[in-house]
C-alpha cells in the first residue's frame, strides 16, 4: 500500500454546446487555474501533469497547460475514450501514491463537433471492431448513431430479460434533469417529465433523444498531493482517494450479450476490486457520480456496481432509491445526460462534483452528511475507472 493521495483542489468550467465554446486551450487553462486556486497551490509547485482529451492532435496537452505556465515539467497526454479524464486521474494518483511526486495536476478537456461520435481514421483497424462484431451477431446494424445502437441494444436485452417498462428508462432522464436544475454548471437544466422524454424523437429503442447525452465542450481539473505536501501548505482535512481501480474488457465482453459488450463485466470487476481495497461496501456510499451516457447504461450500472441486485433496477428506480431521500443519490450534478459529456473532461468533472459534495460545497444539490463518494467512468474499447473518495 502506497502513500495516501489527497485531492487538494478541483475546478471546472460550465460546459457548452459544440460551436459555442472557447478554444480548447482556453477552456483547459481556466479549469486548471480554478483547481490551483482551490488548492492554494502555484503552478510552479506542480511536478507533473496528466492531460486527457480524445479528439485532437498530439501534444494538445502541452498547449493546454502552457496557459498555466511554462515550467518544463513532464506533460503526459492521455486518450482512453470516454474514461479519459478519470484515466488521467488514475495516473496522477499513481505518481503521488508511488512516491514519484508530491503534487500533480490531472486535467481534461474536449472541443467536440456537432452530431454523433465517429472515427477519424478509416485506413486502419477500428478499436471497437470486436464490439461491433458482437452487435452484428446479436442484433444487426440499423440507422442511427453506433453508440446509441450499442447501449440501446443493451437496454433492449435487459427489457427482454426482465420485462422492464420503457418508462423506467425515461424515469432516469427525468431525475437527471431535476438534479441538473440545481447545478449552475449543467448544460441542460430545464426539467422534463417522463411523458416529454418518451415523446422526444426515438433514437434506438428504448432510447429517445432526451435519453442520450449530448456532444459537449468543456474542461475540468484536479490537483493531487501527498500528506506531507498538504501539511506544508495548510490544506486541512482534504478529501482523499481511499481506493481506485481500472478494468478493461474481458473474454465475456465478446460473447453473445450486448449488456456485457458495453462494459457490464468490467464495471463489476472494477467495483469488486474497489470495495475490497477500500474495505467498504456499496451500502457505505452516500453519493455517486456514474457514467450515464445513455439511460440504459445508468440502469445497468446500478446492478454492475452493486447499488442493487441483478434484475432489481426497475424497482430501485421507481422506489426513488437513486435520488434524494433514497438509498443513494446518483448523479446529483445531472450526470452526462444533463450536465454534458465532453469526453476528456467528464471523469474530472465527476471528481469535482464529488469533492464539492464531500466538502459540503454543492449548494442546492448537497447530499446531507456525505462522507463517502463513489465515481464510475466508462469508455468503450474499453476501460472502466472507479474511484472511492472520503473525507474524515
Amino acid at each position: 500500500m502506497g502513500r495516501r493521495v489527497n485531492v487538494a483542489g478541483v475546478g471546472m468550467i460550465k460546459f457548452a454546446k459544440p460551436g459555442a465554446s472557447e478554444e480548447y486551450d482556453v477552456m483547459a487553462a481556466k479549469a486548471g487555474q480554478a483547481a490551483l486556486q482551490d488548492a492554494g497551490v502555484r503552478y510552479d509547485e506542480i511536478e507533473q501533469a496528466f492531460v486527457g482529451y480524445v479528439y485532437g492532435d498530439s501534444t494538445c496537452g502541452q498547449r493546454a497547460v502552457y496557459g498555466l505556465g511554462m515550467t518544463g515539467i513532464p506533460v503526459i497526454n492521455v486518450n482512453n475514450n470516454c474514461s479519459t479524464g478519470s484515466t488521467a486521474l488514475f495516473l496522477a494518483r499513481q505518481a503521488i501514491e508511488g512516491g514519484l511526486a508530491e503534487c500533480v495536476l490531472a486535467l481534461g478537456f474536449e472541443k467536440m463537433e456537432k452530431g454523433a461520435l465517429g472515427s477519424k481514421f478509416d485506413d486502419r483497424a477500428n478499436p471497437i471492431e470486436k464490439h461491433a462484431d458482437v452487435m452484428s451477431r446479436t442484433q444487426g446494424f440499423a440507422k442511427g448513431p453506433l453508440t446509441a445502437q450499442m447501449f440501446g441494444g443493451a437496454g433492449r436485452e435487459y427489457r427482454w430479460k426482465y420485462g422492464t417498462k420503457r418508462e423506467t428508462f425515461a424515469k432516469i432522464a427525468e431525475k437527471a434533469r431535476k438534479h441538473a436544475s440545481k447545478n449552475p454548471y449543467a448544460l441542460f437544466s430545464q426539467p422534463l417529465t417522463v411523458e416529454e422524454i418518451l415523446a422526444s424523437e426515438e433514437v434506438f429503442d428504448p432510447l429517445t433523444r432526451y435519453q442520450c447525452c449530448p456532444p459537449t465542450c468543456g474542461a475540468a481539473a484536479a490537483v493531487l498531493c501527498s500528506d506531507e505536501f498538504a501539511r506544508k501548505h495548510g490544506i486541512n482535512r482534504p478529501v482523499y482517494i481511499a481506493a481506485q481501480t481500472m478494468a478493461t474488457d474481458l473474454p465475456s465482453s465478446f460473447g453473445d450479450s450486448m449488456i456485457k459488450m458495453i462494459g457490464y463485466d468490467m464495471s463489476a470487476k472494477a467495483a469488486r476490486g474497489l470495495y475490497e481495497r477500500a474495505g467498504v461496501g456499496p451500502e457505505d456510499v452516500d453519493v455517486v457520480e456514474l457514467h450515464d451516457c445513455f439511460t440504459a447504461n445508468e440502469l445497468l450500472t446500478y446492478e454492475a456496481i452493486g447499488l442493487c441486485k441483478e434484475g432489481e433496477a426497475e424497482k430501485f428506480i421507481w422506489d426513488g432509491d437513486n435520488t434524494f431521500g433514497g438509498k443513494f443519490v446518483t448523479n446529483p450534478s445531472g450526470g452526462l445526460l444533463s450536465k454534458g459529456h465532453p469526453l476528456g473532461a467528464t471523469g474530472l468533472a465527476q471528481c469535482t462534483e464529488l469533492v464539492w459534495q464531500l466538502r459540503g460545497q454543492a449548494e442546492q444539490r448537497q447530499v446531507e452528511d456525505a462522507r463517502v463518494a463513489l465515481q464510475h467512468n466508462l469508455g468503450l474499447g474499453g476501460a472502466c475507472v472507479m474511484t472511492l473518495y472520503r473525507r474524515d
